[in-house]
């Protein structure tokens, strides 16, 4: 049995071409990250503060979102449990205690901005 050329050539024209796709797709990538890297290094640097007060405005802010955030995820979390627990006492517990941990972090995030006022009544700003 003779086999063709053209049948041994084919399967070494698809590598080399995908090696050639590869390597254009991959300098393609390489030359964005550097092209990008470059214009952010002339960028220029500005403060996002400019005083004491916004920067505990700012931690406020940001107290209030991680814990509101993660309050919400403990409140879904607990609602979903519930509802798949099909009534098995130890799934609603789970499900109870993933409600009470949500209503302790929706209490912290109201008592963040208290608590970022004494800080600024500590540090006189």
């Amino acid at each position: 049995m003779r086999t063709s050329h053209r049948s041994v050539r084919r399967p070494l024209l698809r590598s080399t071409v995908s090696r050639w796709v590869a390597a254009a797709v991959l300098a393609t990538a390489l030359l964005s990250v550097l092209t990008a890297d470059s214009a952010q290094a002339a960028a220029q640097v500005l403060p996002l503060v400019t005083s004491v007060g916004q920067l505990f405005d700012n931690i406020r802010n940001w107290l209030v979102g991680i814990l509101a955030g993660l309050a919400t995820v403990f409140l879904t979390v607990g609602g979903v449990r519930y509802l798949m627990a099909s009534g098995d006492p130890g799934e609603v517990e789970k499900a109870k205690g993933a409600f009470k941990s949500a209503g302790w972090g929706y209490g912290l995030a109201a008592l963040a901005p208290l608590v970022v006022e004494i800080l600024r009544g500590i540090v006189g700003a």
